[in-house]
């Protein structure tokens, strides 16, 4: 379902071309999940701006459903992207003057306003991140953990068929990077969504059905033991 071939991103500078992706190849089905790791600077969030179809990669093709959104003109690219892919950020982005429902929902305002079918299917994940209680909270009065777990639900609120999470545990404390890494497990499989996750951390990665290292703009995919 996602299916990534050769891409390779590169910018120009007045000395040399800035090579930051070199050939990158991956794939993943659904209910799938992997984690991309590797050192600060070697590519990793330009990959997954390429794969979430926020920056066209210099060459290569990605497709994803079948479908090459770089071909696609750019309102039906940014529907595409709004439909069938979610993120979570490190930082989580909510909006400070709305509150967890309406956070949620936000993803959904793309076609107007939120529908009963929107609203429910809101409430329901915020039941399964255990934040039932906190649907007119603003994001002000919710502790990091709690944040991070109304991005997750936002996330999932189109029922995307690719979610890519970058750092979503960086910011975290030991018991909250728990709370969302093993939701970031359980959800998308149980949404049958693919699951990509940029992270320096080693056990959040451990834990993926896959693992690959990006070093010096190559992308090669790790034994469960760390070798490659």
């Amino acid at each position: 379902m996602l299916n990534a071939l050769h891409l390779r991103k590169t910018y120009p500078t007045p000395a040399e071309e800035l090579v930051v992706l070199a050939d990158v190849s991956l794939q993943l089905e659904r209910g799938q999940n992997a984690a991309i790791v590797g050192p600060s600077g070697c590519g990793k969030s330009t990959l997954l701006q390429i794969l979430g179809v926020l920056d066209p990669p210099t060459s290569g093709t990605l497709t994803i459903d079948g479908i090459n959104p770089f071909e696609l003109r750019e309102t039906d690219q940014a529907k595409f992207r709004n439909d069938r892919i979610g993120f979570v950020f490190q930082d989580h982005h909510l909006l400070p003057q709305w509150n967890v429902l309406e956070n949620t929902l936000l993803p959904t305002l793309a076609q107007g306003s939120p529908d009963a079918a929107a609203i429910s299917r809101a409430k329901d994940l915020l039941e399964r991140v255990g934040l039932k209680d906190r649907l007119t909270h603003l994001p002000s009065q919710l502790s990091g953990g709690e944040r991070g777990r109304v991005a997750v639900a936002r996330a999932l609120i189109r029922k995307p068929i690719l979610l890519l999470a970058d750092e979503p545990t960086g910011n975290l404390d030991e018991d909250n990077a728990e709370i969302i890494s093993q939701l970031l497990l359980e959800l998308p499989k149980e949404e049958n969504t693919m699951l990509l996750i940029v992270t320096h951390s080693p056990v959040l990665a451990s834990r993926m059905d896959m693992c690959f290292e990006l070093t010096r703009g190559l992308i090669r995919e790790r034994s469960k033991t760390g070798a490659v």
